[in-house]
């Protein structure tokens, strides 16, 4: 043992090795005294020659930071391969219940391929492109200008029913309300559904008593199927829009022809009642008229001029409601059915005019918006809301050039048609046969002046009112003149209420027959 010991080092020779200025340690106290660059030169520290240099405190953070990036890599790599032979593969629990429903959906979704370019691979393009979406709605949802202050949210306020209530024949209600000359004494009914978020309570905002009597108007506004105390209905489209109208105008005892005032997107139910009941409408009166922005019968020209003239914000809302009108409710339950009532611009997604920044900033038109949408927004519901947009930019099952007067010979061959030449007497004159009267402010920005301008291209017979510096609310909101003037271009000159020795002479008069001209009363401006 003692010659096994004289062969190996001592843990005395060990520590000695390690120091550099060979200091040796013969088991006598040491000497804790002793000066101190000594003993850093027999440690080695101070000396210059043999030391090397000491690792910086950011040089071992950085090195601290390096490892564990290497280490999470490495983790990131290992979960990737556990996922692909665990969800990806092909004998995965995950892609055999998922692979049938998959192809389906992508069968169903292989039209969107169409708009990709042909060198482009869906299903690299496709991820792409929905991670650009989510950016830009993400953009959308705030807003770009930082300056202006940010308004005040009114809370929509919960009002008692009031209307009146209409029942039509499939048992449903209709809320309505009634303006000027009562039914026994009215010379004129003048029926107007409303528009997008509105209600009966706008029918013609600020319009007077004492114009509606003048005129002999009664004037019926009515609330759309699920907006206000309205019933819904189960399957709303423009024709069961157009029965709804007629089957309120029977219920309120309007038996003769009546007028009818579509304004901005409730001109769309004026026409198809138009199109679906012509022998029920004496004439029409539209204020900046909204037609379907997709109508294919619409040029490129007035097509892009119509686009061009709204924000994107707008356009993707139209996109939204014509290609999938489902997720219209995750936006509506966010603004004007979130219990707030926002700026009239911010849910509309328009830039107004100067005009119609003055109006919609006047005390009583904040009032009366207020008050409309409350009513408007009334069952809490997105459906009806939903509906409303889906039709503005779907097929309306009709279009506007069939409303154009022209003459169809009913021929057989070619004698016939030279025939037709000549006589009249296989001839029909089709089209809608009554007086159609437009305004359109050249300022709006809602409705721009290119709907008019197509109206006007392929209805030639309508007389259109083009107003200068006008918007889309100045002239229709709280403008009196206005007002008279729309009265005197559609009913002439005023002759007050129905007096009962007139009804009496009316009921004897002989029936005259209906020649199917238009008013000759109504002139161009």
């Amino acid at each position: 043992m003692e010659d096994m010991r004289r062969g190996m080092p001592t843990w005395q020779d060990e520590l000695a090795s390690l120091m550099d200025g060979g200091l040796q340690y013969d088991g006598s106290p040491i000497d804790m005294t002793a000066d101190t660059e000594s003993r850093s030169k027999s440690s080695g520290f101070g000396s210059e020659s043999g030391s090397e240099s000491v690792e910086s405190f950011k040089d071992q953070v950085m090195g601290f930071m390096k490892s564990w990036g290497e280490m999470l890599l490495d983790l990131a790599i290992g979960c990737k391969d556990v996922a692909q032979q665990t969800l990806v593969s092909e004998d995965s629990v995950v892609v055999r219940k998922l692979r049938k429903p998959a192809a389906k959906i992508s069968k169903k979704l292989s039209f969107l391929n169409e708009y990709l370019p042909e060198d482009r691979d869906p299903a690299h393009a496709w991820p792409v492109v929905f991670f650009v979406f989510l950016l830009a709605l993400t953009a959308l949802s705030f807003s770009s200008d930082h300056d202006r202050s940010v308004p005040v949210l009114k809370k929509i306020r919960l009002h008692l029913p009031s209307a009146s209530r209409g029942q039509l024949p499939d048992g449903r209600y209709l809320a309505y309300q009634e303006l000027g000359v009562s039914a026994d004494r009215a010379r004129y009914s003048l029926i107007v559904p409303h528009s997008f978020l509105s209600s009966r309570l706008a029918g013609i905002p600020g319009v007077k008593e004492s114009l509606l009597n003048e005129y002999g108007v009664r004037l019926v506004s009515y609330d759309l199927p699920g907006f206000g105390e309205s019933d819904p209905h189960r399957a709303r489209n423009l024709s069961s829009s157009a029965s709804d109208m007629i089957d309120l105008a029977a219920a309120l005892g309007i038996v003769e022809k009546f007028w009818l005032l579509g304004y901005s997107s409730g001109s769309m139910h004026a026409w198809a009642a138009m199109r679906y009941f012509p022998d029920r409408i004496a004439g029409v009166a539209m204020l900046a008229p909204m037609v379907n922005p997709y109508e294919p019968s619409m040029a490129k020209e007035e097509m892009a001029k119509t686009w061009e003239q709204w924000p994107r914000k707008r356009k993707f809302m139209y996109f939204l409601a014509r290609r999938w009108p489902s997720l219209l409710p995750f936006f509506y339950r966010r603004s004007f059915l979130s219990g707030n009532l926002e700026p009239l611009d911010q849910w509309m997604s328009i830039s107004l005019g100067e005009k119609d920044k003055l109006v919609i900033t006047d005390p009583v038109f904040e009032d009366l918006y207020q008050r409309n949408v409350e009513e408007s927004v009334r069952q809490g519901i997105a459906k009806p809301f939903v509906e409303e947009a889906a039709l503005q930019v779907s097929n309306w099952g009709f279009s506007l050039p069939e409303f154009h007067m022209q003459k169809k010979c009913r021929t057989s061959g070619v004698l016939s048609w030279l025939m037709s030449m000549y006589s009249e007497s296989e001839c029909e004159l089709i089209g809608f046969r009554k007086p159609i009267h437009i305004w359109q402010g050249m300022d709006d920005r809602v409705t721009p002046p290119s709907m008019t301008d197509y109206i006007s291209r392929v209805i030639p017979e309508a007389t259109v009112h083009r107003l200068p510096n006008e918007g889309h609310f100045s002239y229709f909101y709280f403008c009196d003149e206005c007002h008279k003037q729309i009265f005197s271009a559609i009913f002439g000159e005023p002759r007050g209420p129905v007096e009962l020795s007139e009804q009496r002479r009316e009921s004897h008069k002989p029936e005259q027959p209906e020649t199917g001209l238009p008013d000759t009363s109504s002139t161009k401006e």
